[in-house]
């Protein structure tokens, strides 16, 4: 695919960044992109390496060579028609995904992988600015009705996929507005809102039926949901987070990073909030516990509100700043990553434990008491943490974010009522192959994205969503025509 020679003659280049003393002064996205000359010549660079691994290592499985392939030769609408087939919304994977298609390139065995996220993106912003994304309305009506519960990316992708296949599809969403953790979980300087509201036009001319504030189990019986339609989707998020059980938790300024994030995501978006709802990181000293994305959106925010210092601490240890290609590559690696949002400033500790929060006279958070830790192999080769003797210290804390990851979806409400069967992780059971791929233990009621497989990446919620829109599909109709 691209140019035989192309990944000989072309060096990487790949979109940048605005000077950070420009973008912590917004919350718009800040990506420089680079020109469609350029886009050619990275395409280009795709060297026909024989196996595809970028394809198993993106969940949505993109065809990704032959869309690089159209856009080395021109072809742009041809490359979002490609594009489009196994990814319904390229922009936001374009914008928020990992990338883990470019850990799988061959070129990154050495470093230089083609920069197939950038140019995802490009062939989908260009085919909105040029008109080439229409509503493809269904030719004939199924006369079957299915419910979507949530409006992630998971629940979007399998209701525009039963609404193209025919269905009545009504999405419930319990928050304001459509988008899930999209929505106001992943900051707009990551992912404008404009987005996700073009998709959504897009849906609604194609037949999906939108309802906001209903929070199903709640303000709505799932009971009533089952008498309704033909088949529901429980497509929620994994929405418990890990909470930090010392001494000191429940002191003013320890928040979910969630909590924080939500909270300044409204106020940009303009939704009002009341006056105690919306945390303020200006001119305090911002503690971040956790090393994963949720921790890097806490930074970038925190930034953005003019705070004091950040500090960002892990539990585990720092990562090696490159990896053992010979025992990892095409999987995903573990190594050292700087997000753009550490980089705009953060001071990063690793192998670090919170033992207690400390609070002033008036009940509010000033410190953290942490101490270092150690990993070593016991006996049966697992890792086991022990305390660094002596190493205790104090960090100064006026705003404590816990973004330590989700346990599984809230099992009060909706999935208690419905009595389906959860794993032993505390998610909804369901298989992904097979007969009854995609069902949970109700007949008629079926699961995907992170409420079935735990929290994950934007593009898993993608993958299960389609899949479970087929499942559905031909759960319905007894055969099925659209893509897995």
């Amino acid at each position: 695919m691209g140019k035989p020679t192309g990944f000989k003659e072309f060096q990487r280049i790949d979109r940048g960044y605005a000077p950070v003393a420009d973008r912590i002064t917004h919350y718009s996205e800040f990506i420089v992109p680079v020109s469609d000359e350029e886009l050619g010549r990275q395409s280009a660079r795709c060297m026909d390496c024989g196996i595809p691994f970028c394809h198993n290592g993106c969940p949505v499985n993109n065809l990704i060579p032959d869309w690089n392939d159209l856009v080395y030769r021109g072809d742009w609408q041809s490359a979002i028609e490609t594009l489009h087939s196994t990814n319904n919304f390229p922009e936001f994977t374009g914008r928020i995904c990992p990338a883990p298609c470019e850990a799988a390139c061959t070129l990154n065995i050495d470093d230089a992988p083609v920069t197939i996220k950038s140019i995802e993106c490009a062939i989908v912003d260009r085919a909105w600015q040029e008109g080439w994304i229409k509503p493809q309305v269904a030719a004939l009506r199924s006369g079957k009705r299915v419910a979507v519960v949530g409006s992630g990316p998971a629940g979007l992708a399998c209701a525009q996929q039963l609404a193209r296949a025919g269905h009545a599809v009504t999405l419930f969403e319990k928050q304001d507005r459509i988008g899930g953790l999209l929505r106001y979980g992943i900051p707009d300087f990551k992912l404008s809102k404009k987005l996700i509201d073009r998709r959504i036009a897009q849906m609604r001319t194609e037949g999906v039926e939108f309802h906001t504030n209903v929070h199903v189990g709640v303000d709505l019986p799932a009971a009533k949901l089952r008498e309704d339609f033909d088949a529901i989707v429980l497509a929620g998020g994994s929405e418990l987070p890990r909470d930090l059980d010392v001494p000191g938790r429940n002191l003013k300024g320890v928040h979910y990073a969630m909590d924080f994030l939500r909270a300044n995501s409204k106020r940009v978006q303009g939704v009002p909030l009341p006056d105690n709802a919306f945390i303020s990181a200006k001119d305090k000293h911002v503690l971040v516990i956790g090393g994963g994305d949720t921790g890097s959106d806490c930074i970038g925010t925190s930034n953005r509100h003019g705070a004091r210092a950040v500090t960002q601490i892990e539990i585990l240890p720092r990562p090696p700043e490159k990896e053992n290609k010979g025992i990892t590559w095409p999987y995903w690696p573990n190594r050292m990553r700087t997000s753009s949002s550490q980089e705009e400033g953060c001071d990063r500790k690793w192998c670090i434990a919170t033992k207690e929060f400390l609070g002033d006279d008036k009940g509010h958070v000033r410190a953290a008491r942490c101490v270092e830790v150690e990993w070593k192999k016991d006996e049966q080769g697992r890792f086991q943490m022990s305390e660094v003797p002596g190493s205790e210290f104090e960090i100064k804390a006026e705003l404590v974010t816990l973004a330590m990851g989700f346990l599984h979806p809230v099992h009060d409400g909706m999935l208690k009522e419905l009595g389906v069967a959860l794993d032993p992780r505390g998610n909804v059971q369901g298989a992904t192959e097979g007969a009854k791929a995609y069902h949970t233990s109700l007949d008629g009621v079926f699961a995907a994205g992170d409420m079935r497989r735990g929290q994950s990446l934007v593009v898993w919620a993608i993958r299960e969503g389609r899949q479970c829109a087929r499942a559905v599909d031909e759960w319905l109709m007894g055969t099925s025509d659209l893509p897995r």
